[in-house]
Order: structure tokens, then C-alpha cells, then sequence
């Protein structure tokens, strides 16, 4: 099989990990930078060229996209469906996950747990709106914020205006959610290869912050995912139409809270922690799912 992966950073851990897993069963890979490609639109005909030269052969993709490219990194996986190419998250299904409000749209309609959250342009609206989800305090996101990155807490009615009106100063969208005080800093990352939970470890903040993230300075430990929550991880993949994802979940007085569904999850924090070889298991995933062509 010929595997593409597309990022932009051929040395990252989680690109390294996926080339030595493919590699290691037979498969030939290229590591493509995302922004390199050319895309020509025709009558019946997408093509799609790769620093100045056409793209063929390629049997599956393996799409890598940062959250700064999302737009174009969206129209380069679009285009290789297009010309039938089996992309392992295809590209609606990333990009319902990278928009945060119509990722929690989607989850609510299909009844899957997600902290009350709401959603406002105005700032004399904001006192209602915290009240709506039952602050404060409350947590201020902004809708394409990564790794803990545009996530605050807000203690107070003042200092969540005070946070709200600098980011739509900014020209950012943001949502207002719940916080959920009985998951005391910690949640739990479930990685989803095609329909099976393959890994879960349990993250913890570190003391006075809320957010668990391991670029915040978290720790993690291998979790032991209850069949509820397993069952919430798989809802979501399957609602946003994802192989693979990194489900985040808190716990709650009301059972499993999906905070957030990650298109292109990082491999080395869950991997360190768990001992699973999660690239392995993509690349599995991939030889089921791939008829090579011939």
C-alpha cells in the first residue's frame, strides 16, 4: 500500500510513529507537507499536484492537519476524495470537529452528554447567558482554540465580560460553558481507531489550574474506561463521521461529558502512558479498510 500522511512536520513524534508503523509492515509512505500541494479543478478530472508535480498512485491518506491550516488542509483531503482516494478522516468529518459549536450541535442532537453551553455575539447579553449555564464561574472557550490555548476560567460575572470582551475585540468567536465542578481538573482522553476505544488515560491539572492538558503541565495515567463512557467516545466519532479521534470526557454528577473531539490527536502523551502502540493500530485499521492499487 502507498500511504500518504500529510503534516507539515515530518519530525514530529506522532508523524515518526506512523512512518515506523507502516514501514515496519510493508507499506511504502511519504510524509507531504500540506501547503506544497496544487490543486486543479476540471471537468471530471481532479488533479492534484505535489511541489510542482502530479499526484498518483496513492492508495490512502492519512491526514495530519493543523488546526492553522484547517481551510486549505480541508480542500487538499477534499480533493483527494475526489479522485477516490480513501482518506482516513475524511473532510467534513474534520471539519465538524474543528468547529467546536457545530461539533456540540451535532453531539446534542444525537443525545450524547456535553456541558450546557452557549453561544453569544453580544456583550449585554453575557449576564444571561452565564446564568444559562448555571455561573459563574464558567469557562470561556474560543471555537478553534487547541491544547488548553484560548480556554479560561472565569470566576466572577465581571471577569467573565471582562475575558468575553477582549476576544470579540479580537474579532474571535467564543462559547460560554458550565463548569463542571466534580471533574476537579482531571479528564480523560479516549482514543477511537475505526469503532473500538484502542487507549484511555485519565489527565489531571496540576494544582490551581483547571486545565488538564499535557502542554499545560498535566500528568496522565492509563485509565480503565468504563463501558458508559467507552459507549459516549464511540457515539461521538460515529455522530461527526471520524475513524480516527482522541474523544476528551469529563466526569460528571450526569454521567460522561464530551468536551471536545480531536480530529488529529497527538500519539506520543498516549502512547508514553498507556504502552499501547496506537500508530500500529492505525495502520491496521487502514489495511482492512484499503484495496491497494494495482
Amino acid at each position: 500500500m502507498r500511504l500518504a500522511i500529510l503534516s507539515r512536520k515530518p519530525d514530529l513524534y506522532s508523524t515518526k510513529a506512523l512512518v515506523r508503523a507502516a514501514e515496519k509492515r510493508g507499506h511504502e509512505v511519504q510524509v507531504m507537507d500540506t501547503l506544497l500541494f496544487d490543486i486543479r479543478i476540471s471537468t471530471r478530472k481532479p488533479e492534484l499536484f505535489y511541489d510542482g508535480k502530479p499526484v498518483q498512485g496513492i492508495d490512502a491518506v492519512l491526514p495530519r492537519i493543523g488546526a492553522s491550516i484547517t481551510f486549505y488542509g480541508l480542500a487538499v483531503v477534499r480533493q483527494f476524495e475526489m479522485m477516490g482516494v480513501y482518506c482516513v478522516n475524511e473532510s467534513q468529518a474534520i471539519a465538524r470537529s474543528r468547529d467546536k459549536l457545530r461539533c456540540l450541535q451535532l453531539l446534542c442532537r444525537h443525545d450524547i452528554g456535553i456541558p450546557p453551553t452557549v453561544f453569544t455575539r453580544k456583550a449585554d447579553h453575557v449576564p444571561a447567558c452565564i446564568e444559562r449555564v448555571e455561573g459563574p464561574p464558567v469557562v470561556v472557550k474560543l471555537l478553534e482554540g487547541t491544547q488548553g490555548i484560548g480556554v479560561v476560567l472565569a470566576e466572577s460575572e465581571r471577569a467573565a465580560g471582562s475575558v468575553i470582551e477582549a476576544f470579540h475585540g479580537l474579532d474571535q468567536n467564543i462559547l460560554i460553558q458550565k463548569f463542571i465542578k466534580e471533574s476537579k481538573g482531571a479528564d480523560i482522553r479516549a482514543f477511537v481507531v475505526g469503532r473500538k476505544v484502542v487507549a484511555a488515560m485519565k489527565r489531571q491539572a496540576l494544582t490551581g489550574e483547571f486545565r488538564s492538558n499535557l502542554h499545560r503541565g498535566g500528568t496522565a495515567n492509563k485509565f480503565r474506561l468504563p463501558a458508559e463512557y467507552r459507549k459516549t467516545a464511540l457515539a461521538a466519532t460515529r455522530v461527526l463521521g471520524l475513524r480516527v479521534a482522541g474523544v476528551d470526557l469529563i466526569e460528571s454528577s450526569e454521567g460522561p461529558m464530551v468536551m471536545e473531539v480531536n480530529s488529529s490527536p497527538g500519539l506520543e502523551g498516549i502512547q508514553k502512558t498507556t504502552g499501547v502502540e496506537i500508530a500500529d493500530a492505525i495502520i491496521e485499521h487502514l489495511e482492512k479498510e484499503v484495496t491497494p492499487v494495482s
